[in-house]
């Protein structure tokens, strides 16, 4: 697919995206699936973290009441 840009908004995508750090054609890509696709639940409109990549998968687990995550990464 093309998609003919006005100079208006090509001027301003280029902006953003140097402002951002990333390319126009990135930029336009994000933008459109930000708009388009659908987020998965619990999603958060704006920029995802990775929590929001994780969500559904985070948890907990039961089990022993025994700290395994004290002293970690102590030798000897």
């Amino acid at each position: 697919m093309v998609i003919r840009l006005t100079s208006d908004i090509e001027a301003a995508l280029a902006r953003e995206a140097q402002r951002q750090g990333i390319t126009p054609e990135q930029l336009a890509i994000d933008t459109l699936a930000k708009s388009f696709l659908e987020a998965p639940s619990g999603v958060s409109s704006g920029r995802a973290s990775l929590f929001d990549y994780l969500y559904g998968y985070i948890g907990t687990i039961e089990g022993t009441s025994e700290a395994l995550s004290e002293n970690c990464g102590r030798h000897g």
